[in-house]
């Protein structure tokens, strides 16, 4: 039997881990690694035209699937292309490993051609960052940034140099058994019974959700009847939370609706679960906070806590919902309900007004059309700035659909890196990447992976030839919008002359039957829908210092417009409030 050599061992534990693919670009001090995957029928490589995309890829195909993902850059600015992508998933707590290739090991720290420091340049955004320098800290040190990353939830980075991927293997290197998924986390006896009290000793309880209740919807659901609680929600805790929920009271942050905001300050206690929400002006300053969360370096950052809790929410609440005293009085809830359904139908009006033949169309509108057609368990991947507007307001979850984007690093171009890594995941799982027109052009070149790959991605680009949120941002600061509107192409045309389905909307009529048609297609389409650049409306009580970047610092809802679906929900959760 042929020895193998570093390249071949390093593809062969990726696979024991299962990584199924490697996103990247070739490039000579990789080549090594990319010809043992070419032989290896185990995994795939996936060519991508940017290392972005290749980073942003493998961090959604392990937020779709929970399991390790992995990418890879050449030496240089090869690997460096990776690190936005990397910021990503770090902050996503996506499983991924990045490989970044080195200059010959001779070579480092001579200034070489193409010379970086990737164990520098990494640091920030994973939770392992090391170099393999010599043949024999080969398995070992490959399978540490493994347990690093699916253990710690976030990004690990490898780098090798290209002449240390070609030499022999070690004969007698050690192979243990690999880590593949994370334990849940149970809190003390102690904290249980603080929690227990404090929840006891309360008249009004409020619950506000993030990323972290995944898997625990039926948790939640049954504290909150228990306790007669209202269910707010951050933007990452929409998809796992607000479905079937008799309980809910909106969202809150910069994208609010609802009564979340009230609900979350008018309480006596206010119990945060699995939430890193970044934008503490919305959170109480004079009501009782505890936090419950499975990182505890994310306990009291945000807000001061009067109990901190290190632990999973569906464990967690596991072990409080049978101890504390069930409540009878509904008044609290009953009013949050009630105006929750009052904000929604408020905004409701907005939207409605002659929507459907307003030109240019209504974005509120494309996404409602969209949110009605995709399927049931679709996957919507999200452009940072207006498209996360209203992927926040219409897209209706069920617990079958996903939706993700850059809701933690908050970078442009997402949502079609993003896509691409949902899809590998199942071709036959439906992918809608809703891209602005300012992201999609960013990393338009990988809509030549689509093609490339047949992946049957529908690309609905929301085409309002401007960057709308920054425009918003220098609106609020009293600033002239400048260097904010874009000189586009017919993108459907273009799609058309890549070798995709293309179809280009102007007038609302054509909306359903252009969606329709996309959707129908075996392989990758793009939408170009015409938006109206001008469909904001801003409240008059907004001062210049309410926005800085994409933080909110006083004010309660900054965008006004419809709710879609939701507000149907928000009637027939008020239908079970009693009547006096």
């Amino acid at each position: 039997m042929a020895k193998q050599n570093v390249s071949e061992q390093f593809v062969d534990i990726l696979v024991r881990a299962g990584v199924k693919r490697m996103y990247g670009v070739v490039g000579d001090s990789l080549n090594p690694v990319v010809d043992a995957i070419r032989r290896n029928r185990a995994i795939d490589w996936i060519q991508v035209r940017h290392e972005e995309t290749a980073a942003f890829a493998a961090g959604a195909e392990a937020q779709i699937t929970g399991s390790l993902a992995a990418c890879a850059g050449s030496c240089g600015p090869g690997n460096l292309h990776l690190i936005n992508g990397l910021y990503d998933a770090h902050r996503s707590m996506a499983p991924v490993l990045a490989l970044a290739s080195h200059i010959p090991s001779s070579e480092i720290g001579l200034g070489y051609f193409q010379e970086t420091h990737p164990e520098l340049l990494f640091q920030e955004c994973s939770h392992y960052n090391e170099m393999i320098s010599n043949p024999q800290q080969m398995p070992r040190l490959l399978q540490t940034a493994i347990q690093h990353a699916i253990g710690r939830g976030g990004v690990s980075v490898v780098t090798m140099p290209g002449d240390i991927a070609s030499q022999p293997a070690p004969e007698k290197s050690i192979e243990h058994a690999l880590v593949t998924s994370r334990p849940t986390v149970r809190p003390g006896d102690a904290e249980i019974d603080k929690l227990c009290r404090m929840v006891d000793e309360a008249k009004r309880v409020t619950l506000f959700c993030g990323s972290g209740t995944a898997g625990a919807h039926a948790e939640v659901m049954e504290f909150a009847e228990r306790v007669k609680a209202p269910v707010g929600h951050a933007l990452r805790g929409k998809e796992w939370i607000q479905y079937d929920n008799p309980y809910d009271v909106g969202m809150s942050g910069l994208l609010g609706y609802g009564a979340a905001y009230e609900a979350t300050n008018e309480c006596d206690l206010l119990i945060l679960l699995g939430t890193d929400f970044p934008y503490n002006a919305f959170l109480p300053t004079d009501v009782k906070i505890v936090q419950v969360d499975v990182r505890p370096e994310h306990l009291g950052r945000r807000s001061k806590l009067d109990l901190a809790v290190w632990g999973d929410v569906r464990e967690t609440l596991r072990c409080l919902t049978p101890r504390v005293r069930a409540k009878t009085d509904r008044k609290f809830l009953d009013r949050m309900l009630k105006k929750h359904a009052d904000a929604l139908e408020g905004v409701v009006k907005a939207y409605t007004r002659k929507v459907e033949k307003h030109i240019p169309i209504h974005p509120e509108y494309v996404a409602s059309v969209l949110d009605e057609l995709a399927d049931e368990d679709a996957v919507f991947t999200v452009d940072t700035g207006m498209c996360n507007v209203w992927a926040a307001r219409y897209l209706s979850p069920n617990g079958k659909r996903r939706v993700i984007g850059s809701f933690s690093h908050g970078s442009m171009a997402n949502a079609l890196p993003q896509a691409i890594g949902a899809q590998f995941t199942d071709r036959n799982r439906q992918v809608v990447s809703m891209s602005g027109d300012g992201g999609f052009t960013m990393l338009m070149g990988d809509f030549l992976t689509l093609v490339q790959y047949d992946l049957p991605v529908k690309v609905v680009l929301f085409n309002n030839s401007s960057l709308g949120m920054v425009e918003l941002e220098m609106l609020v600061a009293g600033l002239p919008s400048f260097g904010t509107s874009n000189k586009n192409p017919d993108f459907a045309a273009v799609a058309r002359a890549c070798g995709a389905y293309g179809v280009r909307v102007e007038k609302p009529k054509q909306l359903e039957g252009a969606l329709k048609d996309a959707f129908k297609h075996k392989g990758p389409a793009l939408v170009d829908v015409v938006t109206d650049p001008n469909a904001l409306s801003i409240p008059p009580k907004i001062s210049a210092d309410m926005v800085t970047g994409f933080a909110l610092s006083a004010s309660k809802i900054v965008l006004d417009g419809g709710v879609g679906r939701m507000v149907q929900m928000a009637r027939s959760n008020l239908r079970n409030v009693p009547r006096p």
